[in-house]
């Protein structure tokens, strides 16, 4: 199983992760261009801000589900073409 893999199974359960998390973790370079990888794929990874209580903000990833919003600019950048098949 590749690492992009088995960063994909962790999120798809519903962990967040951060960028070093996913270093540490999967012995990982570049977590960015990991997360570009399985968005090219076409899954929804998004980054968050988190606070914690003492106040310190970290960016965790999260796999999530994408809006109607998205739905529609994806189906408008593919053009009329690909649904006259």
């Amino acid at each position: 199983m590749t690492n992009t893999a088995r960063v994909l199974e962790v999120l798809m359960t519903g962990e967040e992760l951060t960028a070093k998390q996913i270093g540490a973790r999967f012995k990982i370079a570049n977590a960015r261009a990991t997360i570009s990888a399985l968005r090219s794929e076409g899954y929804a990874i998004y980054l968050n801000e988190h606070k914690d209580t003492k106040g310190r903000v970290t960016n965790k990833y999260r796999i999530g589900k994408p809006s109607r919003k998205v739905i529609a600019a994806g189906y408008k950048a593919l053009g009329a073409e690909a649904y006259t098949r």
